[in-house]
């Protein structure tokens, strides 16, 4: 199997020397991503908004990667603090509500920056057809 490997931009990544995404034959892992913004600012007041930028990225990476939300099998969503769960599923049901990949929610006690409310890992499957 092929590995590419696949950066969002962001400095840290090459700085630490790792990947936003790695694809492996027709497997496709994202590592956890927050919103930050490319000038290293956090996008978004709230977990909902943070949620929904941090999507967005992903349906940029996946795309990158020949992949589509309906090829999503696993999001597993850190948050600082278990009441932003309701806003957080709302952004991950306006792209995933119908595919319904395993979803996994856990508090974290912190995250790298105090304004960050949520960090995401998402993984998918190429070519995955719904039975």
């Amino acid at each position: 199997m092929k590995r590419m490997n696949y950066s969002s931009g962001a400095p840290l990544e090459e700085i630490v020397g790792y990947s936003r995404m790695v694809k492996v034959g027709e497997h496709i892992y994202i590592g956890g991503t927050t919103a930050v913004q490319p000038d290293g600012s956090v996008y978004g007041e709230s977990p909902y908004a943070q949620a929904k930028y941090i999507f967005e990225k992903f349906i940029g990476l996946l795309k990158q990667a020949d992949a589509q939300p309906k090829d999503v099998i696993k999001v597993k969503a850190y948050v600082t603090d278990m009441t932003f769960a309701k806003e957080v599923g709302e952004a991950f049901s306006e792209y995933f509500k119908e595919i319904k990949p395993l979803f996994t929610m856990v508090e974290t006690p912190k995250l790298n920056r105090p304004t960050q409310y949520v960090e995401i890992e998402l993984e998918a499957v190429l070519n995955c057809e719904l039975v």
